[in-house]
């Protein structure tokens, strides 16, 4: 697991904003995973000003989205495709039928999450899964006790993510407690898993993520299986780690490894 530690959200953005301007760059075609909430808000607006000022264009590249709640139709405002369509999709140059997220109105649960990752399939898989945490560990909507080979499926919502999450619904507004999500074995299977960070209220699920055991209870903590995990995050996040400045000193010497400098010894 690969940690990085910016100095702010802003900084957190503009990383992970360049680092997939350069994955489309180097794969036009590359299968795109995306998720919701407030903390890719500012890497989403970086990828849009990345697009209208020419560094990347994302014409031939595929979506697919973590998960949706269930039970919203896909126009509803509290939808995440409809989140998507607002942040994202509507200020680059995707193609719509190239973004994918589940159906929360599907008729049939089973049949919507067997078709889903049937479509992931057929794309070739996930390039790169942009992933959050919440302060409960989950990623996704898999929340802690979900199976660490889980598929996508519909999962009951945690009473914390409950709580999180209604800041978001007007009073009195339906707030679902389902969702369908991508399973956690379906995440670890991209070929590249980037989980985004910010603020001093993720730092305890993100030092369990890190440095705490691989177990349900964390479900985040299953990408110190993933081969490529990328964790970028802010001071504030870091704050509870153990050893901030080791994580810094890695991320200094692999610099140096990408782009050699004049007397730098071989590796």
């Amino acid at each position: 697991m690969k940690v990085v530690i910016q100095d702010d959200a802003a900084q957190v953005a503009a990383y992970c904003a360049d680092l997939i301007v350069r994955r489309i760059v180097a794969r036009p075609a590359m299968v795109l995973g995306l998720a919701t909430g407030a903390t890719p808000l500012a890497l989403y607006r970086e990828l849009v000003a990345a697009c209208r000022a020419g560094r990347v264009s994302f014409r031939e590249v595929s979506t697919f989205n973590l998960d949706e709640y269930w039970g919203l139709p896909a126009v509803h405002p509290q939808s995440y495709r409809h989140f998507m369509d607002r942040h994202l999709f509507d200020h680059i140059d995707i193609d719509p039928v190239n973004t994918a997220v589940p159906r929360g109105d599907a008729a049939n649960a089973a049949q919507a999450c067997a078709d889903y990752e049937a479509a992931i399939a057929r794309k070739g898989g996930i390039d790169l899964q942009l992933l959050g945490i919440g302060r409960n560990g989950h990623i996704g909507f898999n929340e802690p006790f979900s199976s660490l080979r889980s598929r996508t499926r519909i999962k009951t919502l945690s009473r914390s993510t409950i709580a999180d999450n209604a800041r978001f619904f007007a009073a009195g507004e339906f707030q679902p407690h389902l969702a369908i999500t991508m399973g956690i074995g379906t995440i670890l299977e991209s070929r590249t898993a980037l989980l985004v960070a910010t603020g001093a209220a993720k730092a305890a699920a993100i030092r369990a993520m890190v440095e705490g055991p691989v177990t349900a209870s964390c479900p985040a903590s299953a990408l110190q299986l993933h081969e490529r995990a990328v964790v970028v995050i802010d001071e504030a996040a870091a704050s509870a780690l153990t050893d901030v400045e080791f994580f810094k000193h890695i991320e200094r010497e692999n610099r140096r490894l990408e782009n050699p400098g004049p007397g730098t010894p071989p590796h």
